[in-house]
């Protein structure tokens, strides 16, 4: 089982389960995702199998994109509705206040993480020492929001409105910090009441698939599991792309470096660059240093040893 399974993860489970269960599915040992999401939050988690755990790396920059709750007129410890509620002092905000302030959220900004995070402090997870009653602070740090608009807007509820939230960010944005720094931008308090990551990267929800549907074709058995899977350097068209001759995918298949092929274009020296062999299939991603394209990994077997 080598491949991409873009996975619709519902709320409840952790994506460690998700992985524990792909894992046990497919009967696949190397399993891993690309992003975490929080167990109450759903939607788009690309999961990876064999071959496709080496390409993660890639993808952890990919930029995504969330349809986030947002609920005003109470803080909470998690910022989310996980976590005790507080309720705000003063009026809750109208729409425009709220539509006013997202224009200070858009672009490069300043956040800090929640208290309850994974995020390391003297080698103790945030979220650990929170739990343990120790006063947490964490560093700001810059993300990028390439866009964040009200999708819609309910204040049936006197004093708690809501608003449903699209967003575009950076990895490693945290969602819970948007909501609860909204809240405060407008006067007031807000915490992060649901989540749905709708893509990540090239990955979008439309396209991914239900646990059910993985639960039934592993009963069907491996073909029909197999068939879920993307290729392994899904969602990496971006990248360069190579054509190398048989020749020279021998000599890869060994981690040796290969002149760069006739009629290859401009690469970028320390650009990751997707290397093919006549049929179309990934052998390696590589980078040029020099005159040769030095590979970083090499997913196809060494060739077998000839007669002596």
């Amino acid at each position: 089982m080598d491949g991409v399974l873009v996975i619709a993860k519902p709320a409840g489970p952790t994506s460690h389960d998700v992985v524990g269960l792909v894992r046990r599915l497919s009967a696949t040992k190397r399993v891993g995702h690309g992003g975490t999401l929080d167990p109450f939050a759903s939607g788009v988690l690309p999961v990876f199998l064999g071959k496709a755990t080496r390409l993660v790396e890639y993808h952890l920059h990919d930029r995504k994109r969330y349809r986030a709750t947002v609920c005003f007129g109470a803080s909470s410890t998690t910022d989310d509705l996980e976590g005790a509620l507080t309720p705000a002092v003063g009026p809750a905000p109208d729409r425009a206040a709220v539509e006013t302030a997202l224009s200070s959220f858009r672009g490069e900004i300043e956040q800090v993480p929640p208290a309850y995070s994974a995020v390391k402090v003297a080698g103790r997870r945030a979220y650990a020492l929170a739990r343990a009653g120790q006063s947490v602070e964490l560093a700001a740090r810059r993300v990028t929001i390439s866009s964040i608009e009200i999708a819609d807007w309910d204040d049936s509820t006197s004093g708690e409105p809501v608003a449903i939230v699209d967003v575009e960010c950076s990895a490693g944005t945290y969602v819970r910090s948007l909501a609860r720094d909204l809240g405060t931008a407008v006067g007031s308090a807000a915490y992060l009441g649901a989540l749905t990551r709708t893509a990540s990267g090239p990955f979008i929800l439309d396209d991914a698939v239900p646990l059910d549907r993985v639960r039934a074709a592993a009963e069907e058995g491996p073909e029909a599991l197999a068939a879920l899977l993307r290729p392994i350097d899904a969602g990496l068209d971006e990248l360069p792309t190579v054509a190398v001759p048989d020749p020279a995918v021998i000599g890869l298949g060994r981690g040796q470096s290969i002149g760069v092929p006739p009629g290859s274009g401009r690469i970028e020296t320390g650009t990751p660059v997707r290397l093919v062999d006549s049929g179309g299939r990934l052998v390696a991603i590589a980078r040029l240093e020099g005159t040769k394209l030095a590979p970083d990994k090499v997913l196809i077997d060494p060739p077998a040893a000839g007669p002596a």
